[in-house]
């Protein structure tokens, strides 16, 4: 049986902005052969270049702006990973192309910008994804078919849930990510809003 990265050749994603350190994941996962990171756009050049050391990319592929970017290559997908107040503008950027958009959580700032994405969404008809961590730990898809698709315990009546660590700059975040996750114009409410979306 073949393998899926044999069936279907690697998307071709342009990761957008790295100040949101969830970005290694991306980086990191190439060798699983579903993706193929074409370009990464950030203006820290520092940033850029301790990233793509560290996973083994070339600077040729680091433009500073999106326009820049979309000069030289073009992706099927592109990640967000900048502020969360700059998810609106890669959507807006990219869904006119016709451009997939993924962004890390939560979607947006406020109502009013995940009102425009979605519009823009539905009129370019692009698929817009929020990477909500927990939806893809093994731990939980198995007590989701455990509950939903098993009834191995009857009807769910109430979940509660307790999460959390003592905070980004006491868990160590480098000072690009925390310059903004703090901020509540560019997190949207720091904790609040990254905790409680």
């Amino acid at each position: 049986m073949m393998k899926a990265q044999e069936q279907n050749p690697p998307v071709k994603v342009a990761v957008i902005g790295l100040t949101h350190t969830h970005v290694h994941w991306i980086l990191g996962r190439e060798d699983r052969g579903d993706i193929e990171i074409i370009g990464i756009v950030e203006p820290n050049t520092d940033l850029a270049e301790r990233y793509t050391k560290q996973h083994g990319f070339s600077m040729d592929i680091v433009y500073p702006t999106m326009e820049a970017l979309m000069q030289e290559v073009q992706p099927e997908a592109v990640t967000a990973f900048g502020t969360i107040y700059d998810h609106l503008e890669v959507v807006e950027f990219f869904a006119p192309k016709g451009i997939h958009v993924m962004v890390e959580k939560p979607l947006a700032v406020s109502l009013a910008h995940a009102k425009k994405m979605q519009a823009l969404a539905k009129k370019h008809n692009i698929h817009l994804l929020t990477n909500y961590e927990t939806t893809w730990y093994g731990s939980n898809l198995k007590a989701y078919e455990m509950v939903h698709q098993d009834n191995m315990i009857g009807d769910i009546r109430k979940i509660v849930v307790h999460d959390g660590h003592p905070g980004p700059k006491e868990i160590g975040v480098n000072v690009e990510f925390l310059e903004w996750l703090i901020d509540p114009k560019y997190n949207g409410a720091g904790a609040l809003t990254d905790f409680g979306c």
